[in-house]
């Protein structure tokens, strides 16, 4: 057989001496497993190594390293940041400069809108983010860069408001934002509005990083023939991102779970 075949004497008794090995990392590796096609193989070995240790299971991050690379699992590459668009400088100051920490949830909103292609079309998205958890608070879509866009969303955002909150809403200098009836609905539920200073988009960074995630993880990976599809794909991500996408600065949590522990009744 092994002349038939081909096979060297020795590669044959190697293979045979080692088939009845028993991997002792067959368990861990299939958790490593379990955990990056949960998460739709947006993991890296740092958020599977807290993964772990969420559910109890100790393990060094470089022996996670080590065993997803054996098994050719990589986290999926973040493509480039998009930059929004600066439009004319108002006389709406600064308030958040850049303090990206908040106390508690409602304190510190962030706002932008963003673009994506198909085909032909345009599809435009605006969310808020809490930067208390780094939660998508509200958001809403739109086929053309039109004010019920952002309006429509900062209706749902106030709807989720409790009655003693009065965050400060940043955004960047878009005249979405300009717009008399978008400042009188903050004025009327006591928002405080801010803004970033004209061309620097470090102002709203963490706004732009979500962007960048999101897109990274679903837009560029996906070929889409149709909006439709986009938004689904889309409103399914924010969904997984709020819930279960954890962040290792929320303490090992998603954004929804770091404020039920440490606001239940938020």
């Amino acid at each position: 057989m092994l002349s038939a075949s081909g096979l060297s004497r020795s590669t044959f008794y190697y293979h045979d001496s080692t088939k009845s090995k028993i991997d002792k990392n067959s368990e861990l590796k299939a958790l490593i497993i379990k955990i990056y096609e949960d998460n739709f193989s947006r993991y890296g070995y740092r958020r599977i190594t807290a993964e772990l240790q969420n559910k109890n299971v100790i393990v060094n991050h470089k022996k996670v390293l080590r065993l997803m690379k054996e098994m050719g699992l990589k986290s999926l590459i973040r493509g480039k940041k998009y930059r929004s668009y600066k439009g004319r400088l108002g006389a709406v100051p600064n308030l958040l400069n850049r303090d990206f920490k908040a106390t508690k949830p409602g304190q510190k909103w962030v706002t932008d809108a963003t673009e994506f292609k198909v085909g032909s079309k345009k599809l435009y998205l605006s969310p808020i983010l809490d930067l208390y958890n780094r939660e998508i608070v509200a958001y809403n879509f739109s086929e053309r860069p039109c004010y019920e866009l952002v309006g429509d969303m900062l209706d749902k955002a106030i709807n989720k408001l409790k009655k003693d909150d009065f965050p400060i809403l940043h955004s960047d200098q878009g005249w979405h934002y300009h717009m008399c009836y978008y400042q009188q609905k903050l004025k009327e539920r006591n928002i405080v509005q801010s803004m970033s200073r004209k061309g620097n988009c470090l102002d709203n960074a963490v706004i732009e990083n979500f962007f960048g995630l999101l897109k990274s993880e679903v837009y560029y990976l996906n070929k889409y023939d149709t909006i439709e599809q986009l938004k689904a794909d889309i409103e399914e991500y924010i969904h997984y991102y709020n819930h279960r996408r954890i962040k290792l600065s929320l303490d090992k949590k998603s954004p929804v779970q770091y404020r039920e522990y440490y606001f239940p009744a938020a």
